[in-house]
């Protein structure tokens, strides 16, 4: 379990602008949570790093973009407006209402100590009325997952791009599900952002793939910035899988709250192509070269947003006597490099460092201008939001023509001289 509480965690989170409350000032929304100016920067590093990762950087990923919005026959086809459910009680006295798979005691509520009802199924999907459509209801959903997205244009992706075996079609987007006891920050929320891809193989394949993804998902891990110490493999038996797969591998990470999942490694067989194909009607085989035609089967990775973000900032939380730090991998560290003035108050300091700061900028485009306090003060700040490197531009600076550097995690300092900065720079980040 992880040494840092939740509390600190999420302190730190709105102190220094990552991540609010949704809707505070109105008391909030549970599961909802709102990205401030770092905690936006972080998101968007970690979506564009595992973009890198697991589409620009291989053959045989291609790219999907999809709504959120999906018709209500999407999901009847898929099982989900029937299976995607959470088990689901409720107080007969105050009305609470609780995840039955939560509750050591399924008779006496948490809450009032008052009698709890017989547990029955909740459905997760969100329902989302378009107006009428000849003096009917027109009921649409908010996607509970994105692969429905990928399996409804998997004939359009045949007839565009005629990919061979093995290929996948990868996404990033939002989705959304009723939980019943949003909890644990970002964990267990109401609205979140998937990254996942479906990856398409002949059947008698798909143990190879598996593995192969497997394998590669523990790359992602450690390139992320997640300690892979505090992630382990869960089999995931056979009464506690999805409806759709036949083999489930959980990748567990150790939050404050306890060993929870983080990501996960799905194989759905042929089941929604097969669901899809007959309830719409359209041929979705895929011909081989040998002139073979069949539905190929499924390998899914799914990495939640949230999770990994949650996951990035426990394993980056460094706290001792003097400071706290986030000690955040420079690809997806908010702010790469800081740059201070020793003092604001000087002119002839102000100016240079302005200069310096412009020109860093220029080729580290995350690079933050902070004169705002003291130095010690600036470093302790910067420390809290992860930047690995911050500049101070000092007297001596108008004198050498050089700056000092302090790094993040060992706090060392090197006098470095301008016209080698942006190779120094550029070295210590990439590494």
């Amino acid at each position: 379990m992880s040494d840092v509480s939740m509390e600190k965690l999420v302190s730190l989170a709105k102190r220094r602008g990552f991540i609010y409350p949704g809707s505070e000032i109105y008391g909030g929304l549970a599961g909802t949570w709102d990205y401030g100016h770092y905690g936006s920067l972080l998101a968007y590093n970690i979506k564009d790093l595992w973009w890198k990762h697991f589409v620009e950087e291989r053959d045989d990923n291609f790219a999907m973009t999809t709504p959120t919005l999906m018709s209500e026959a999407v999901w009847q086809a898929s099982g989900h407006l029937d299976g995607f459910a959470d088990p689901l009680i409720e107080c007969n006295k105050c009305k609470h209402r609780f995840r039955g798979d939560q509750l050591e005691d399924k008779k006496k509520c948490p809450d009032c100590g008052g009698k709890l009802g017989e547990e029955k199924a909740f459905n997760l999907m969100l329902p989302v009325q378009l107006g009428s459509v000849e003096g009917k209801s027109n009921t649409a959903y908010l996607r509970g997952e994105l692969a429905q997205g990928m399996f409804v244009n998997f004939k359009n992706t045949l007839d565009t791009l005629r990919p061979k075996l093995p290929f996948g079609l990868a996404q990033i987007g939002r989705a959304y599900r009723n939980e019943i006891s949003p909890r644990d920050f970002l964990f267990r929320v109401r609205e979140f952002d998937l990254m996942e891809f479906e990856y398409f193989v002949k059947e008698a394949d798909w143990e190879k793939y598996f593995e192969m993804w497997k394998k590669e998902m523990w790359k992602w891990i450690e390139r992320v910035g997640i300690k892979k110490n505090m992630v382990s493999e869960l089999e995931v038996p056979e009464k506690d899988r999805a409806h759709y797969s036949k083999r489930t591998v959980d990748f567990e990470f150790d939050y404050p709250f306890g060993t929870k999942e983080l990501y996960g490694l799905a194989y759905r067989t042929d089941y929604d192509l097969k669901k899809h194909a007959k309830a719409s009607g359209l041929d979705l085989t895929y011909s081989d070269e040998e002139g073979n035609k069949f539905i190929p089967h499924v390998v899914e990775p799914t990495f939640g947003h949230g999770r990994t973000i949650l996951a990035v900032m426990l394993s980056a939380y460094n706290e001792d006597k003097e400071r706290v730090w986030l000690s955040f991998k420079p690809e997806v560290a908010p702010i790469k490099v800081a740059v201070f003035p020793l003092l604001r108050n000087k002119p002839e300091l102000v100016e240079r460092a302005d200069e310096i700061y412009k020109s860093v900028k220029s080729y580290i485009p995350n690079t933050l201008w902070d004169d705002n306090g003291n130095v010690g003060k600036r470093y302790r700040r910067q420390d809290e939001i992860g930047t690995p490197l911050c500049i101070t531009i000092d007297f001596e600076t108008l004198e050498d023509k050089a700056v000092t550097v302090r790094d993040r995690d060992s706090m060392a300092q090197q006098r470095v001289k301008l016209d080698e900065l942006e190779n120094y720079l550029k070295k210590k980040l990439n590494g």
